[in-house]
């Protein structure tokens, strides 16, 4: 009953993230300013390739990645209006809440991403599957199994909308050097290995190997699309945040009640005032 509930609210907060004018502008002014960085790069140059087609599936794997970030915003915002201590209050409430909310950024995801490659598509020419539609689904499938739950563990670590900002200055950190916008091997050893300790290098490079040829994999480390290498990074990723979550939102879940809700209303109001 908790998961048919979850899926059936996450449903609908995806209908109405679509007839909500503020919510449909953040679908798509992301992968619109991504569109136009794709634009002033399209006819740029990388070891005999076009920039833009190495680019674009690079953003789409990045833009798999932000789920993360929505997840974590979507979590502390329930948290600081009552909607989290809401669903602690009924039985099951907490496993249908999660399933509702996976649903609903896991499937925005996916709407966003068609945003971004469609467009994307016309602006650049060369980019066909290259490795199969198989390769592209289980990157996208494990980068979200991976990187969902962490965003679930960083929303139960920030206890308002504000101090979630917080996490923006790092992940556009992690961005510029993921070899997101240009390829990883022009950057500085020590800077590639931290990159490739986080899951952003891995769904660009993961999506890459599906859009591109296997000609394109020269401009990679090794020479190589490192399959194995991608599944066992983001497989560990996402043991970590399967195991490491519930046991986060538990504890997050017992420390929330009435007093605590009014007590941050309160300090924002005064903020406001």
């Amino acid at each position: 009953m908790a998961v048919r509930s979850g899926l059936a609210q996450g449903w609908i907060e995806l209908r109405q993230s679509f007839t909500n004018p503020a919510e449909l502008v953040s679908h798509f002014l992301w992968p619109v300013l991504l569109l136009i960085a794709l634009f002033f790069l399209r006819d740029r140059t990388f070891g005999g390739f076009q920039l833009g087609v190495l680019v674009l599936p690079s953003m789409v794997g990045m833009n798999a990645a932000m789920g993360m970030v929505s997840m974590s915003q979507l979590l502390t915002a329930d948290r600081e209006d009552g909607t989290l201590l809401r669903a602690k209050a009924t039985p099951n409430g907490m496993l249908g809440y999660l399933v509702g909310k996976v649903v609903s950024v896991a499937a925005g995801l996916v709407v966003d991403l068609a945003i971004l490659l469609i467009p994307g598509l016309l602006l650049v020419d060369g980019l066909t599957v290259g490795g199969s539609w198989i390769a592209l689904f289980w990157v996208l499938l494990l980068g979200l199994v991976a990187t969902l739950p962490l965003g679930a563990v960083l929303g139960s670590v920030f206890t308002t909308t504000r101090a979630q900002g917080l996490i923006q200055l790092p992940v556009l950190g992690l961005i510029a050097i993921s070899g997101i916008f240009y390829p990883i091997t022009a950057l500085p050893g020590w800077v590639q290995a931290i990159a490739q300790v986080f899951p952003i290098y891995w769904l660009g490079l993961g999506m890459r190997s599906a859009f591109l040829a296997d000609s394109f994999a020269s401009v990679e480390i090794g020479d190589s699309w490192r399959h194995l290498a991608t599944v066992g990074v983001l497989g560990a990723w996402a043991v970590f945040g399967l195991l490491v979550a519930p046991v986060v939102l538990r504890r997050m879940a017992r420390r929330e009640s009435g007093s605590a809700v009014a007590g941050r209303r309160e300090r924002a109001l005064r903020r406001v005032g």
